[in-house]
Formats: structure tokens, C-alpha cells, sequence
């Protein structure tokens, strides 16, 4: 969407879509399942046969799993956790000595170097237990110092650094700051530079910094001065390993919130600290392209870390619809109760399937990751909420109720309130499920944007204009006919079950229609499209959910593969493929008919106050 070129976006608004243009990956250098979904093609080979770990590098990650789970078992109890604030120090230092914070930091520089599936193993295992502890760890390696670091630092960074983190030094990120949310157009911590560019003198304050308390060096993002780029200024952002030592960094304030109570988030003040120049990471002006990239990876443990806490959803209410009596059967054997056991169960695979195939990817090397990370954490986190709503709904009372009461009366003392608290940041963090969405919209419609907006943009030359359209022309001509032509290839050697054969079938047509429809509106609505939000969530949910049949079959057919007389992976994969291609079909029928203006119309009546007897016989 070029809204670059829009007469009604306002300055600001144009600054953020600059910048964010310059920061995205431009190119498609490897294949994408879910981007050629969003074109109309199933590229069945990218996904099928569902990758395996090796057996090398799965004893690897089994030696380690066992070492982390007797220091969690003995170091760490989650429910002291959430009542104290407080990680035990004496728990991060036994993680440390077995190398948490270093698992995939190469072994040359004293790191584990373990593979992104065993990383996502060692977090997946660490949330069933404390979701704090796996915050710290994931805050730590995911999104702050080591993972810009594996990607983009110098060797004499890499040298310097990542040893200190083998030993138990801990990292944070930031980037957020108190009055700029998700905009780093309005970032108004600055770095200027001084004695001739050989030293940045840093200020401002950053927000939710994950670790803050605890980081001894910190992955900041400030603006430094802008710079002339195609004959226009443009904001420069850049990011800076900060080690906490530096005079004149402070930790003003350590947030809490209403879960994750053992996390160390914090404010973090910068006054006129002197950076060496050394300590840029990737180069100036690149520190967005830096946190969008980092992201792209640090999203993949968010759902290899909700999985688990819906997988422990799942034995809890295994345990007590078989036990809990109500009307003279089991709980369980209620229709009702025993239809949401069944949708979080079919769901629970579904997200295991997509963290697992996405860590793959990783380790592969062979398949652009973006869309397929972004959405994997938007479908694995509004899914795990999902489950634990379920999870609260059925234990009823003994949800709500905390687990110090629980055990002070006997009964038994599942966790699940204090997994609710846990669990609900994480449609926020990392990227709200709205900002997700639109993340994915952008980077789905990439193939027309390319085609289709520089001939609309006014900046485009007459002649060039003319060029550019007939090769959109010619384009068009052979892709839009493919929209209706519903043919499915599976690779060879595959042996499909007939039951999931159908949704694979249901995958490929859908694609086709789903892009059909992102393609009309494209011409529908071409530079107003962005102000269509709920119309792209509409697609966005469309495309999610295909890729999660998708990739549950892929799955499923590895399952029944390995052993072929249980069928229960096939039920499972089935029935989760029929309730998504319902809420596929739903998400279709209100594409273009529905009451969005109605809707929008009636919000912006309320916050002009034309609606406050909704907010009568209030306490004052």
C-alpha cells in the first residue's frame, strides 16, 4: 500500500510509513509456503514431508532438556514466583551454569550453539513450568543482545559479548518509550555523535524494557542525526549495545503488572552516556531493519512457550472432566463441556504443528520465515487464550480461585488462575494482534504493491508509468486466470489419508479465492485499502487459518506415517480442519457485506460523547 503518495495522510503518518518501507525486507530472496498462499499457490514440497529433527541434534537437545529440568524442578517454584515478584537469584545462576543464556550463542565463543528447534524445546519446557523464568530466558536471547549479535554483529563484537553471556550475563531491548508505542517515528531518544563520530552521546528513556533491572547490557534503539536519501531527509535509527555500567544509565522504575509477576521489566533513563561507536550493531541508520529482522526469529518462542501452558491446560482438564461428578456422570460426558475439550485439543495440535514446522524452517535455511513467524505467534497467542478461557470455564470456581486457597482447604491446586494472569500479555508483547495483522496484510499484498502502486504513485514518470503498466499487464494476464484454476499437486512419495486429503484440497481452492479477493481489494479501495483494517483482518484471519490446516496435516501425516495404527493424530487434525474452514467461510461472507462503517460510525459517536448515559450511575 503506498501511502506515501496519499493527499489526506498526515506528516507523521507519512514519516512512520517511510520509515517503515526502508526497514522492511525489500526482496523475497527464498520461497514462502504462507506468502504464495496469499498468491494463490500451495507450494505442498515447502511444508510436506513435516520436517524431522536429526538424530545428532535431537540428543543433543534431549542431554540438555534433562539438565534444565532438574534445576526447574529444584530451584524454581512458580507459585512463590508469583507471590514473591522474584526469580530466585540463586535459580538464574544454576541456569546459568548450564548455559541458558547462551543456548544458541556458537560454542567457539563458549556458547551451547544449539539448533532454533532445541532453543524452542528448552523455552516450551520452561514455561510449563514458570512463565517468568522463560521470559527471562526467551527477553534474554530471543529479542535482546545475543540474537542482533548472531545475525549482524562484528567479530570483535561477537568476541567481546557473547563470552559474558555464556558465563550468565544478562541482556534487554529497547525500544519502546513512554509516549510512542508502536511508532518509532516518534522516538525521542537520541544519540548524537562527538570527538569527530568516535563516541554517541545517548538520552532519552525507554519503556517495558523486559530484564531492565537485571541486564548488564542492553540492545538500545535512539535516533541519530537524518540523513538526505533520495533527495529528502530521513530519519536515521540506530541501535547501540549499552552496557548498564556506563555513567548516566539508570533504572528509574521496575514495572509490575497483573501476570508474569517474577519478570524484571523496567524504566530505564539514558542521561548524556557515552557510547563508543564501535558499539553500533549492523550500522547507523539501520536499527529498525535490525529489531523487524531480530523479530522475525525472537516471535518463533512465543509460541513454542503458549503451547506449553495450553498443553498443561489440556491435562488439567483431563484430570477434572474425568473426576469432577456433576448430574451423575463425569464432566466430561457432558456434551457441552466434552465439545470444548474437544475444540482445545484439535487446537493444541494445530499450534504445536506451527511452532514446531516454524523453528524447522529456521534451522533449514530454506524458506523466507517472515510471514510464516508472524503468524504463528498471532495464531498461537489469541489460540492460547482461547484455551485458557476454556480451561477457566470448566474448572468453574476452582479456576478462579488461587492456589494458596486451593491447598489451604485441600482441594487439589492447579495453577490455573495465576496461568490466566500469565497468559494474556501475550496477544500484546512483541506486536499486538492488530499490528500483526497489518504487518502480515503488507507483506501478503507485496506482490501487488511491486505491481501495482508505482504506476499510481504521482512521483512515477509519464513514460515510465506507461512501461510499468504494461508490464503489470502482461502479469496480470497469466496470474489472474490461475485464480480460478483449482488444480492440486502433492509431492511424490507422500501417501496422504483420504480424510485429510479433502482439507489439502480445501487449502489449495481456498488460496485462490483468497487471493482473488485481496486482489479486488487492492483495485477496490488501492491507496484507501490501509484504512480498511477490519476488510485485511478479514483476509489476515483467512490466511492464518490455512496455513494451520495446512501445516496440522502435514503433521498428522508424519504421525500416522511413523505409526500407522493410531488414527488419532488424523482425528484430531480432522476435526480442527472442519471448525477453521468454518470460521473461514464465516470470515468470507463478510468480506465486502458487512457493517463496518455502522460500527466505526457508532465508536466515533462515543468518544465525541454523544453517548455518556451509557456511563450513568457511576461512583464519581
Amino acid at each position: 500500500m503506498d501511502l506515501l503518495n496519499d493527499k489526506n495522510a498526515s506528516k507523521g503518518k507519512l514519516k512512520a510509513l517511510e520509515l517503515a518501507e526502508d526497514s522492511r525486507e525489500a526482496e523475497w530472496k527464498l520461497p514462502s509456503f504462507a506468502a504464495e498462499l496469499f498468491q494463490g499457490q500451495t507450494r505442498w514440497e515447502l511444508i510436506l514431508p513435516f520436517p524431522s529433527q536429526s538424530d545428532e541434534d535431537k540428543k543433543e537437545g534431549d542431554l540438555f532438556l534433562a539438565k534444565l529440568e532438574k534445576v526447574l524442578k529444584k530451584t524454581i517454584d512458580p507459585n512463590e514466583v508469583d507471590r514473591s515478584g522474584d526469580v530466585p537469584k540463586e535459580a538464574l545462576q544454576a541456569l546459568a551454569e548450564i548455559g541458558c543464556f547462551a543456548i544458541k550463542i556458537p560454542k567457539e565463543y563458549g556458547g551451547l550453539g544449539l539448533s532454533q528447534v532445541n532453543y524452542n524445546r528448552a523455552i516450551h519446557l520452561t514455561a510449563s513450568h514458570c512463565s517468568s523464568t522463560a521470559v527471562y530466558l526467551s527477553a534474554h536471547q530471543s529479542i535482546g543482545v545475543p540474537q542482533p549479535l548472531i545475525n549482524f554483529g562484528t567479530e570483535e563484537q561477537k568476541k567481546k559479548y557473547f563470552p559474558q553471556f555464556a558465563k550468565g550475563k544478562i541482556s534487554a531491548f529497547a525500544l519502546t518509550e513512554p509516549d510512542v508505542g508502536s511508532d518509532p517515528a516518534k522516538m525521542k531518544t537520541t544519540a548524537v555523535p562527538m570527538e569527530g563520530g568516535k563516541y554517541y552521546l545517548l538520552n532519552g528513556e525507554k519503556l517495558w524494557c523486559t530484564n531492565g533491572t537485571v541486564a548488564e547490557i542492553i540492545a538500545v534503539m535512539a535516533q541519530t542525526p537524518p540523513k538526505i536519501v533520495r533527495g529528502k531527509e530521513r530519519q536515521q535509527i540506530t541501535a547501540f549495545i549499552v552496557e548498564k555500567s556506563m555513567p548516566g544509565v539508570e533504572v528509574a522504575h521496575r514495572c509490575t503488572f497483573m501476570g508474569l509477576k517474577g519478570i524484571s521489566n523496567a524504566l530505564i533513563r539514558f542521561k548524556d552516556v557515552k557510547v563508543p561507536a564501535e558499539n553500533i550493531i549492523i550500522g547507523e541508520g539501520k536499527g529498525l531493519k535490525l529489531a523487524l529482522s531480530t523479530l522475525n526469529i525472537g516471535r518463533l518462542t512465543m509460541p513454542a512457550a503458549v503451547t506449553a501452558g495450553a498443553k498443561w491446560c489440556i491435562r488439567v482438564m483431563r484430570d477434572w472432566a474425568n473426576n469432577r461428578v456433576q448430574w451423575g456422570a463425569p464432566v466430561g460426558k457432558h456434551e457441552a463441556v466434552a465439545a470444548k475439550i474437544a475444540g482445545m485439543s484439535s487446537t493444541v495440535f494445530a499450534m504445536d504443528a506451527i511452532a514446531n514446522m516454524a523453528a524447522a524452517m529456521v534451522d533449514q535455511k530454506k524458506t523466507d520465515i517472515r510471514l510464516e513467524a508472524a503468524l504463528a505467534k498471532l495464531f498461537c497467542t489469541e489460540a492460547s487464550w482461547r484455551i485458557v478461557d476454556g480451561a477457566m470455564q470448566v474448572r468453574g470456581g476452582r479456576g478462579y480461585e488461587t492456589v494458596e486457597s486451593l491447598k489451604g482447604r485441600g482441594d487439589q491446586p492447579y495453577a490455573v488462575e495465576r496461568l490466566m494472569r500469565d497468559m494474556r500479555i501475550n496477544t500484546i508483547i512483541e506486536g499486538t494482534s492488530q499490528i500483526m495483522r497489518l504487518f502480515i496484510a503488507r507483506e501478503a499484498m507485496d506482490i501487488h504493491v511491486r505491481h501495482i502502486m508505482p504506476i499510481l504513485a504521482k512521483r512515477t514518470k509519464f513514460l515510465d508509468r506507461i512501461k510499468l503498466a504494461f508490464q503489470s499487464f502482461f502479469f496480470y494476464a497469466f496470474w489472474y486466470p490461475q485464480q480460478f484454476l483449482f488444480l492440486t499437486s502433492m509431492p511424490k512419495g507422500v501417501k496422504i489419508p483420504k480424510r485429510l486429503g479433502g482439507h489439502m484440497k480445501y487449502v489449495s481452492k481456498t488460496a485462490h479465492r483468497l487471493a482473488r479477493n485481496l486482489f479486488h481489494a487492492m483495485m477496490l479501495y488501492q491507496q484507501g485499502l490501509e484504512k480498511k483494517q477490519m476488510l485485511m483482518t478479514r483476509l489476515v484471519n483467512i490466511g492464518t487459518d490455512l496455513f494451520a490446516i495446512a501445516v496440522s496435516c502435514s503433521k498428522a501425516i508424519k504421525m500416522v506415517t511413523e505409526n500407522p495404527g493410531d488414527k488419532g493424530p488424523i482425528d484430531v487434525a480432522d476435526l480442527f480442519c472442519r471448525q477453521a474452514k468454518g470460521r473461514i467461510e464465516g470470515q468470507f461472507r463478510g468480506l465486502f457485506h458487512n457493517f463496518d462503517g455502522f460500527a466505526y460510525k457508532v465508536a466515533q459517536d462515543t468518544l465525541k460523547d454523544k453517548h455518556l448515559w451509557l456511563e450513568s450511575d457511576l461512583v464519581s
